[in-house]
């Protein structure tokens, strides 16, 4: 995957499959710290031990389309290649989370990419899943929190195309106030 955006849309994705009705992403840039945190974190149905054990090889999947699953995968390899690490914690019927670290500075960390353009399409594909999304930098903190936004509208559906270019340009511009990469 060419940026962190379609690594978290993979991660959104298999949550909205999980079940979940809450998803959580927070993204912590610590630069004076060198670290570069991506935490996704779900209420869905969980995995086994088992399947906890075989998630991060390439040739598990739980899908019956296609033999091999590369999300977790490549998110794991492009993580070590920082000098990072994944780290995935998840219990039957609780729910996961996955939290990649990377190191901020090296030059093998990749691109954010188009975080504002994934939230609002799946936020709008999946009008009755919370998505929260939590960014912070040295300069400051952004939430958005669908719930929040259903609200705003008032019975304007987050799927609205009017609604998908205003949470994008909202998002982008929250992002800038707060001098995210």
């Amino acid at each position: 995957m060419k940026d962190l955006a379609l690594h978290i849309l993979d991660i959104l994705q298999n949550s909205v499959t999980a079940g979940a009705s809450l998803v959580q992403l927070s993204i912590e840039e610590k630069p004076s710290a060198d670290k570069y945190i991506v935490r996704i974190s779900d209420n869905g149905k969980g995995m086994s031990e088992e399947m906890l054990q075989q998630v991060t090889d390439p040739f598990f999947t739980t899908r019956n389309t296609r033999k091999v699953g590369l999300g977790l995968p490549l998110l794991k390899q492009n993580a070590e290649r920082t000098g990072g690490s994944l780290q995935i914690i998840s219990k039957q019927g609780k729910g996961t989370e996955v939290t990649a670290t990377f190191i901020y500075s090296h030059i093998d960390r990749l691109p954010t990419g188009d975080i504002p353009g994934i939230l609002a399409l799946t936020a709008s594909s999946y009008t009755e899943i919370e998505f929260i999304y939590k960014h912070q930098t040295p300069e400051g903190i952004f939430v958005f929190d669908t719930t929040e936004i259903k609200e705003t509208l008032e019975g304007v559906p987050i799927s609205n195309p009017q609604v998908i270019a205003f949470m994008k340009d909202f998002i982008r511009d929250n992002l800038a106030a707060i001098k995210a990469s």
